[in-house]
């Protein structure tokens, strides 16, 4: 994977210099003041900067991250936040500005990056991170992380980020009235999902809400049916390259996706994520596949409420297993003020600030110590479906694979969903999987 991290930034790189351009951030938010002229003196009462870049700008992620900012300003009054958050879902644009950023040498202070080969094989393996042995030993966190966190968040020996929260990919989402009323039950099982989906589409109702404006929920949506079609075990043998996407264990999951997307609304290539959860959210869709950020858009931005406007279930076949997605934070290498950066980090690692972040987020919190009478009770029964699942990392979301099969499956993904040829398709996925140094 190593040798590909370059290839994968590069072509980042060139899509994030069009994107800085275009956007209203600039590398030195603040200015740079005229040096002062040999006769004066030097300034030495700048206030101190924290940056903190995500692509958190919507629904209850962006409560969540204004509610953690907030909590650091009253714990350090004196030091300036710089909320440099970017939009697009999952990351797709504030990925592309990160990486222009970070090669021309213009770090944030820290920014949001998804533990496992997104930061390992990318930001780690570039030589772009700083070790946090140190943090995690000063702040006695080495046992408030489950181990297999940690691990997602480490490389030969060191910890590179902390972890703020624990999302769950693999549920499926569903408005309870609209099952209640036509006497149907959340489906658990592919067979169980196609009787009910076949059931709303006879009474008029639109079964699966999906909005692929942007691919990677459509390839979300995928690597559910992959999840529930191999197993946690098959699964995870896709990344090691013990099982070839050309097999036909997952060529049957291709039909079995293709067929899924015959039951979705319409217009689903004109809308995103939260568009796609209005729909079940207003009762025109049955149900929605999605990470359980839907959760948070749903109780904190819709004010719905969980078990009485809307219901959850694993997604088909995948009951036992967690799809596991954790935001992250680290420390980039050549920011001018390390302290201060590890004063954030500090926070956002404390009981305290995952409890203030992660229920408006709708995430649950990475720590093991966290109060758990914070959270409601989709929050409750996802704290403790973490501790007996099997975890599966998300390949969507950039937990399994590196950002370079990322991209080149969304791709696969947009003409998939067009054309439904799946030799094609995962022989397109297979040629990523080579490309980007997946292999045994």
């Amino acid at each position: 994977m190593k040798r590909n991290t370059v290839k994968v930034l590069s072509v980042l790189t060139a899509g994030g210099l069009l994107l800085a351009a275009c956007s209203s951030g600039t590398p030195n938010p603040q200015g740079q003041e005229t040096p002062p002229k040999p006769s004066e003196p030097a300034k030495t009462d700048a206030k101190k900067q924290v940056e903190i870049f995500s692509w958190w700008t919507g629904a209850g992620e962006e409560a969540g991250l204004k509610g953690l900012i907030q909590l650091y300003k009253e714990k350090n009054p004196d030091i300036e936040v710089i909320n440099a958050a970017v939009s697009g879902g999952a990351g797709t644009n504030a990925k592309a500005v990160l990486a222009s950023r970070m090669q021309g040498g213009d770090p944030p202070g820290t920014f949001q990056v998804h533990g496992g080969a997104e930061l390992n094989a990318g930001w780690v393996a570039a030589g772009k991170m700083e070790p946090l042995n140190d943090l995690f030993d000063q702040e006695g966190w080495k046992d408030k992380f489950p181990k297999e966190l940690i691990e997602l968040v480490s490389k030969d020996g060191q910890i590179y980020s902390v972890p703020v929260n624990i999302h769950r990919g693999n549920v499926l989402f569903y408005n309870k009235k609209v099952l209640d009323q036509h006497g149907l039950k959340a489906p658990t099982t592919f067979e169980e999902f196609f009787r009910v989906a076949d059931t709303l589409q006879a009474k008029g109702v639109t079964p699966l809400a999906l909005g692929d404006k942007e691919p990677w929920t459509a390839s979300h949506l995928f690597e559910t049916v992959l999840l529930g079609s191999l197993g946690p075990d098959g699964y995870k043998k896709l990344w090691t390259g013990e099982l070839s996407f050309e097999d036909a264990s997952v060529k049957k999951a291709a039909e079995t996706f293709k067929k899924m997307i015959g039951y979705v609304n319409k217009d689903h290539a004109a809308r995103n994520w939260q568009d796609a959860a209005q729909l079940v959210a207003k009762g025109e869709a049955a149900m929605n596949v999605m990470g359980d950020w839907v959760k948070g858009y749903f109780t904190t931005d819709l004010k719905l409420k969980p078990n009485e406007d809307f219901g959850w279930a694993p997604t088909p076949d995948s009951e036992g297993s967690f799809m596991v997605i954790t935001d992250t934070f680290g420390l980039p290498k050549g920011v001018k003020d390390p302290e201060s950066i590890k004063s954030f980090l500090k926070v956002l690692g404390s009981v305290e600030g995952q409890d203030v972040f992660n229920p408006l987020k709708g995430s649950i919190p990475g720590r093991i110590d966290a109060d758990v009478t914070k959270y409601d009770v989709y929050g409750q029964q996802t704290i403790e479906d973490f501790k007996t699942s099997k975890l599966a990392p998300s390949m969507a979301h950039g937990s399994a694979a590196p950002e370079g099969f990322v991209t080149q499956a969304n791709q696969a993904m947009t003409i998939f969903v067009t054309r439904g040829d799946v030799d094609q398709f995962t022989k397109s996925l297979q040629q990523a999987a080579a490309a980007s140094g997946i292999k045994k």
